[in-house]
């Protein structure tokens, strides 16, 4: 099977950074896409970034600018820098991977995976 753990997340005051990271375990061949997505209190999961292997990468409107993702193919890892926080940008964080091709035993399967997120709260 493969896991994805989330880290990084925590208090930060409005206008600060914080830094969050994705390991994918497993015996993994090839991710699709990596990506991070969040859910505020009584709001739907939404998009926050995602970068493909070839290493494009896409962005929600609201965290243009000052978000950046970024992805190590060869650890399996995905890393969000985010700047510049605002008390909007509080939610549960979360790690997802698509397209992840692993081996379970002799048998290959391709899946989607989420991690189980981490807390991001912008307050003073």
């Amino acid at each position: 099977q493969v896991q994805l753990v989330e880290s990084g997340g925590g208090l930060v005051q409005p206008g600060g950074s914080l830094r969050l990271s994705c390991a994918a375990s497993g015996f993994i061949v090839s991710m699709n896409a990596m990506g991070w997505y969040r859910q505020a209190p009584g709001k739907e999961r939404e998009l926050v970034a995602t970068i493909i292997s070839g290493g494009s990468t896409n962005y929600a409107d609201p965290v243009k600018g000052r978000f950046s993702i970024s992805r190590d193919n060869a650890k399996n890892t995905a890393t969000l820098e985010m700047r510049s926080l605002k008390p909007e940008d509080t939610a549960v964080y979360y790690c997802n991977a698509k397209g992840v091709t692993y081996y379970r035993g002799a048998t290959m399967y391709t899946r989607d995976y989420w991690g189980r997120g981490t807390q991001v709260t912008v307050s003073t």
